[in-house]
C-alpha cells in the first residue's frame, strides 16, 4: 500500500471545516484592513530564496526542497511566502500604482524539517505584505491585524512579543560585540549555535536549547547599539499599540530566522504549543525589494501557521454547520423527479444532497441524519402523483406538506435569508 510521504498530512473532510473557518476569518480581517489577495507560484528559481532569506540561514542551508529543471536551472518549492510576493511586486511594477499595495495570501509551504506537532514538511500559511510605507503606523497596522484575527479565533494563552532589530548598520556595529562574547561561552553552546557564531550570530540569542539560553544571559544587548532613528521608530510602534489597546511584551532576545528583517520584529506565541510555540510572526523588511532588483521600497508583513492555529482551537470549538436539505426520493417515478428537484435546489443556491444508493425511506432518513441535514424532503411515487411532498425538520421532527413546485422558493427563503 502506498502511503503519504513522511512529514505531510492528508486533510480529511471532517477536518476541513475547521480549516475553512480559520482561512475565512483571516481573509475577512485582511480585507477589512484593505489587503487584497495575491496568488504566487509554489516554486520559484532557487536564487530568489537564497538572495532573500539568506544563504547562512537554516532554511537555505538545510531545509529547502530544491531540484533541477529539465533545462538544468535550479528550482525550489517555496519555503515561505514573502520572497515570491516581493518578486511579483517587482516584476509587475506595482510600485508605479498609486493605490496602497497591500496583499494577503494563503497556501502550502515546504521545508525539510523533523516532523512534529504543528511542524510539517508541507505546511500552510496565511500571510500579509504591505509595501511602500516607512511610517511606524504601517507596522502597527499589521500587528493589529495579526492580533485581532487570532483573538477573533478565541485562541488561548496568546502573547505578542516584539523587538527592535534596528537598521543594517546598527546590526553591523553590534555583531562584533556579540561574536566576541559568544566566543567566551562557545564551549557551553549547542552545535548549531557554535556554527552560527561566524555565520549568523544573532540567531544564537533565539536558540530554544536551555543550556544556550543560560550561556547567553550576559550577552551584550542589541538595544545599546541602535541609532536614534531606529529607537524613535520603535517607540512610535509601542506607543501606537498602547493607544489601540493591544498588549505586548518587549523581548530583547527575539530574532527572526530570516536575514531580511529590520526594525520591528514580532511573534505571537501560545503557551499551549510547547517548545515550538510561535503561531504567527513577522516584521519590517525595508531593504528586500531593492535587494531583489526593485526600487528602494519599504515593507512590513507577517505569516501565521494554519496547522498550529488548528491545534490551538479549543476542543469545544464547533464550526457552524451549513443548513442542508436532503432529498429522500424513493420509488421509480420519484427517483427521477427527486433528481430533477435536487438540481433545481442547487441551481437556486440551496445546499442539497441525495444518496443515490438508498432505495427505501428508512435508508434515506438514516443518511439524512448522518449528513446532518436540517430538512428532509420525503418524495415517493404517491407524492409525485399528488404534486405534494412532505418536508420534515430533522431536529424537531415536525412535518408539513408543500407543493413540489414551491419547494425551491420555500428553502431559498428559509435557508439563504437566515
Amino acid at each position: 500500500m502506498i502511503k503519504a510521504i513522511k512529514g505531510v498530512k492528508d486533510l480529511l473532510p471532517e477536518e476541513s471545516p475547521r480549516w475553512r473557518f480559520i482561512e475565512d476569518t483571516a481573509r475577512r480581517w485582511a480585507l477589512a484592513y484593505g489587503f487584497q489577495e495575491i496568488r504566487v507560484p509554489i516554486f520559484e528559481t532557487t536564487t530568489l530564496f537564497a538572495r532573500s532569506i539568506g544563504t547562512t540561514t537554516d532554511i537555505v542551508e538545510k531545509e529547502m526542497y530544491t531540484f533541477a529543471d529539465r533545462d538544468g536551472s535550479s528550482l525550489t518549492l517555496r519555503p515561505e511566502g514573502t520572497a515570491g510576493t516581493v518578486r511579483a511586486f517587482i516584476e509587475h511594477n506595482r510600485a508605479a500604482d498609486p493605490r496602497p499595495q497591500k496583499y494577503c495570501y494563503a497556501g502550502p509551504m515546504f521545508r525539510h524539517e523533523r516532523p512534529q506537532a504543528g511542524r510539517l514538511r508541507q505546511f500552510h500559511q496565511f500571510g500579509v505584505e504591505s509595501f511602500g510605507l516607512s511610517d511606524p503606523r504601517a507596522d502597527i497596522e499589521v500587528l493589529s491585524l495579526l492580533w485581532r484575527l487570532l483573538s477573533d479565533l478565541t485562541l488561548p494563552g496568546l502573547t505578542l512579543e516584539i523587538n527592535n532589530l534596528g537598521y543594517a548598520e546598527d546590526r553591523a556595529r553590534y555583531k562584533p560585540l556579540l561574536v566576541a562574547f559568544l566566543k567566551t561561552v562557545e564551549s557551553r553552546l549547542c552545535g548549531n549555535c557554535r556554527r552560527r557564531i561566524e555565520t549568523n550570530p544573532l540567531r544564537v540569542l533565539d536558540c530554544k536549547v536551555p543550556d544556550c539560553r543560560a550561556a547567553t544571559e550576559g550577552a551584550p544587548c542589541l538595544g545599546d547599539s541602535l541609532s536614534p532613528a531606529a529607537q524613535q521608530h520603535f517607540e512610535r510602534v509601542t506607543a501606537g499599540l498602547q493607544s489601540i489597546g493591544i498588549p505586548f511584551h518587549v523581548n530583547p532576545r527575539l530574532v527572526r530566522g530570516l536575514d531580511y528583517y529590520c526594525l520591528t520584529a514580532f511573534e505571537v506565541t501560545c503557551s499551549h504549543l510547547g517548545a515550538q510555540n510561535a503561531v504567527g510572526a513577522g516584521g519590517r523588511y525595508d531593504g528586500l525589494v531593492e535587494q531583489l532588483g526593485g526600487a528602494a521600497v519599504p515593507a512590513v508583513g507577517f505569516a501565521v501557521g494554519l496547522e498550529r492555529i488548528a491545534l490551538m482551537l479549543p476542543e469545544t470549538f464547533i464550526v457552524p454547520s451549513i443548513p442542508r436539505v436532503y432529498v429522500a426520493a424513493f420509488g421509480t417515478q420519484a427517483a427521477d423527479a427527486g433528481f430533477v428537484l435536487l438540481d433545481e435546489l442547487r441551481r437556486a443556491g440551496v445546499p442539497a444532497d441525495m444518496d443515490f444508493r438508498s432505495t427505501s425511506l428508512k435508508a434515506h432518513l438514516r443518511q439524512a441524519d448522518r449528513l446532518e441535514a436540517l430538512y428532509t424532503i420525503l418524495l415517493g411515487d404517491d407524492e409525485v402523483a399528488k404534486g405534494t411532498a412532505t418536508v420534515r425538520h430533522m431536529q424537531t421532527k415536525a412535518q408539513e406538506d408543500v407543493p413540489i413546485r414551491d419547494l425551491v422558493s420555500l428553502f431559498r427563503d428559509r435557508l439563504l435569508k437566515r
